[in-house]
């Protein structure tokens, strides 16, 4: 699937609340686990995962995370090139500590949304 072509609309309403979710109010553990979401969900799309790394900067620069926040750094260097040539570990969090290139296990609900969207995904 060419990733010029926009996220379908499921998938990015899902994107868009898992984003949402990690801009509002609450306790960090919960704003994390919904970037980290959102995160998947983007990795085939530029703009989208370069976006969740720029929202993942500003949680870490929020909890004063100076480790995450310049792991962040890196990643929104190398986030839209990863994803326009298709080279990117399927399910990574993009959390510094789970590693640059490290591909980890989808969650369930997640990998439904991305292979309706035609996202062929990895074993």
């Amino acid at each position: 699937m060419s990733r010029r072509v926009p996220m379908p609309p499921h998938l990015l309403e899902a994107f868009t609340a898992e984003m949402s979710a990690a801009r509002e109010p609450g306790p960090t553990a919960e704003r994390w686990r919904a970037a980290e979401r959102a995160h998947i969900l983007s990795q085939p799309w530029p703009w989208p995962h370069t976006r969740t790394h720029w929202a993942m900067l500003r949680l870490a620069l929020r909890d004063h995370d100076l480790h995450e926040a310049l792991g962040q750094l890196v990643r929104l260097v190398v986030a839209a090139p990863g994803s326009a040539a298709g080279k990117y570990p399927d399910g990574n969090t993009g959390r510094t500590r789970a590693g640059l290139t490290t591909p980890m296990p989808i969650p369930d609900d997640l990998a439904t949304l991305l292979r309706e969207a035609g996202v062929a995904l990895r074993p």
